[in-house]
């Protein structure tokens, strides 16, 4: 089951989202290897959580190398990860009056370099895949509003000024429990974050711009 909360686009804000409640995701924990390990155990398997923590750790370290290695790695049903890259613009190749040439190396132009190191940015790329699609995902998603919020829309059903999941409080009180991340998973936010459109969730993704070979954080 996932839990929703609404925000509000701050009436001040300069585009057609103002004033207008998205939903976003009350999300309860963040979970570790080692968190996923235990889970796993606990499912009548005949191996122990120590020996599945030690796969899954040795995979993620295999799943790095594999991608620096120029390689695309597809975990089935799960996500397909890649490396991808956000280029500088270059105007030449070879550029005669400062001796320089274009390099496959990353780092950033200076004013008035006309070529140089061809990436701005290295990053990682995963689009889902199989059962991790969106069309997936929704045949199988559960949908329900935090308690929180529950008792928001049924006080406005009296109370025209009331103004769900605009506060400053975060809406999700669940601050990892027994999951291993220390950061806030969940922050309520009125303003637009990253530049997304909030009807998709608020996050906007990172296009791999100034030439780069993907779009990056592709979404299936």
């Amino acid at each position: 089951m996932i839990e929703l909360y609404l925000s509000k686009v701050k009436e001040s804000s300069e585009t057609e989202l103002a004033g207008k409640y998205y939903a976003r995701v009350s999300y309860k924990q963040t979970l570790s290897i080692a968190d996923m390990a235990r889970h796993m155990a606990e499912h009548n398997t005949m191996f122990s959580e120590g020996s599945i923590l030690g796969v899954l750790t040795d995979f993620v370290k295999c799943v790095r190398e594999m991608v620096l290695n120029g390689n695309t790695v597809k975990i089935d049903n799960l996500a397909i990860i890649k490396a991808t890259v956000e280029a500088n613009g270059l105007e030449t190749l070879y550029d005669a009056s400062a001796d320089k040439t274009a390099t496959a190396s990353i780092g950033t132009l200076k004013e008035g370099d006309k070529t140089g190191a061809a990436v701005k940015v290295i990053k990682l790329l995963a689009q889902s895949t199989g059962e991790f699609t969106r069309d997936e995902l929704k045949k199988d998603v559960k949908l329900s509003w935090t308690d929180k919020t529950r008792a928001e829309i049924a006080a406005a059903k009296g109370t025209e000024n009331l103004t769900p999941g605009s506060g400053n409080e975060n809406e999700n009180q669940n601050e990892n429990q027994g999951g291993s991340g220390n950061e806030n998973e969940n922050q309520n936010q009125n303003e637009n974050p990253g530049g997304g459109d909030p009807s998709t969730g608020g996050s906007g993704q990172d296009n791999g711009g100034g030439g780069g070979d993907d779009n990056g954080g592709t979404e299936n």
